[in-house]
């Protein structure tokens, strides 16, 4: 049989910091081989991702995750290897402990006994990739553009993301905000600081501009959404010297938005500033947006209430249902069908001595059981 504990430890020892799979993906097959699961490697670029399926009818009830992680930081800090994953006090220390073989490890655990218990009477699967940490372009995003193609049917999706806030379950997302980062590089004519006029200084142009981005308010919030912000994240004048006017400024942003917005009309809105204050300057405004997904929302209804009762049944609270935090892969997945995250507590995912308690991960495991179960009840076979 899996034990969650056992394989979350396997799956910490291989080192798989994004971009490198270090044979984490090889342990996900062999497990889900194991259980009789159909397994496909799709591999773009060098990064592995796995499709997973058992069961060949509707609905299909997928778990998505990622054995990417993202680097260890300073490996002094850490009071255990990084990698050994050893337990300290009922923690299971590691770098993916929350972030989040152990969501995987879990799933496949709650698999074992939905099937040995004839619960799956449609499709269970898994879609795991190895870039979510990274640049994302070579992972989720592709795997399903794969298999939209193939015209592969999943119902619902499961994202074991670490969702919880403070307590074990009290929270589930059931929606992200949009992600668009721009760069603005404004071009102008280096020259004395003497002789203005011979020169046209980049610098004034890039202030205007963002301090204009800055002073619009985007909105005040959306149903289930915070409002939409806009951060400046990076100014860079390459200039060394006290008595030159530099040839180029460069500026960094980053908007979190809700569906008041999308992405394209953020980049043109920012576009258009650029232009109008380019207007009369004597060089180039550069505008270079790229989204990184848009925001969305799984209105509430049988599957949320799948999701938010097994929470219920094994942690005795009614989660939260919650739109905040950053993007995650489930920005991709949902192109497919309805999506929902849930897994562990997560302030100590990207931390050094990242640490999952063990019992949390038993009762993770315990309520994907509960939601596997309660999943084909609730969606009959099609």
């Amino acid at each position: 049989m899996i034990d969650a504990i056992n394989l979350t430890k396997q799956l910490i020892r291989a080192p798989s910091v994004t971009p490198a799979d270090a044979g984490a993906m090889d342990i996900v097959e062999a497990t889900l081989s194991g259980l009789g699961f159909a397994c496909r490697r799709m591999k773009f670029g060098e990064i592995e991702n796995l499709y997973a399926r058992y069961g060949t009818v509707s609905p299909n009830l997928c778990f998505a995750g990622h054995t990417d992680v993202v680097p260890v930081g300073d490996a002094a800090a850490w009071s255990q290897g990084a990698f050994e994953a050893k337990e300290v006090d009922g923690v299971l220390i590691g770098r993916g402990a929350v972030d989040m073989k152990s969501a995987i490890a879990a799933f496949a655990a709650a698999s074992e006994t939905a099937i040995a218990a004839g619960q799956v009477l449609g499709s269970l699967s898994f879609l795991i990739t190895g870039d979510e940490e990274g640049v994302a372009t070579h992972g989720t995003k592709m795997v399903v553009e794969a298999l939209d193609i193939e015209d592969e049917v999943i119902s619902h999706c499961v994202v074991g993301e670490p969702t919880s806030a403070e307590t074990f379950g009290d929270m589930i997302k059931v929606g992200r905000r949009g992600s668009i980062n721009v760069d603005i590089t404004v071009e102008g004519v280096q020259g004395h600081v003497a002789y203005p006029h011979r020169a046209a200084n980049p610098v004034p142009v890039l202030l205007r501009l963002l301090l204009r981005l800055q002073d619009r308010v985007l909105d005040e919030g959306y149903p289930e959404f915070q409002p939409s912000n806009l951060e400046i994240t990076q100014i860079d004048v390459p200039n060394t010297a006290t008595n030159v006017i530099p040839g180029v400024a460069r500026a960094r942003l980053n908007i979190r938005f809700n569906p008041n917005h999308t992405g394209e009309d953020l980049a043109r809105w920012i576009e258009g500033a650029a232009e109008s204050e380019g207007h009369d300057f004597n060089g180039r405004v550069t505008v270079t947006p790229q989204i990184s997904g848009e925001a969305f929302l799984t209105e509430p209804g049988p599957f949320t209430d799948v999701a938010a009762a097994a929470v219920r049944d094994v942690a005795g609270r009614d989660p939260e249902l919650s739109t905040s935090g950053g993007t995650s892969d489930a920005r991709f997945i949902r192109a497919l069908c309805p999506v929902v995250e849930l897994g562990l507590v997560g302030k100590t995912m990207h931390q050094v001595d990242e640490g999952a308690p063990v019992a949390e991960i038993r009762q993770l495991q315990a309520v994907y059981e509960k939601l596997i179960e309660r999943y084909f009840a609730a969606f009959p076979v099609e």
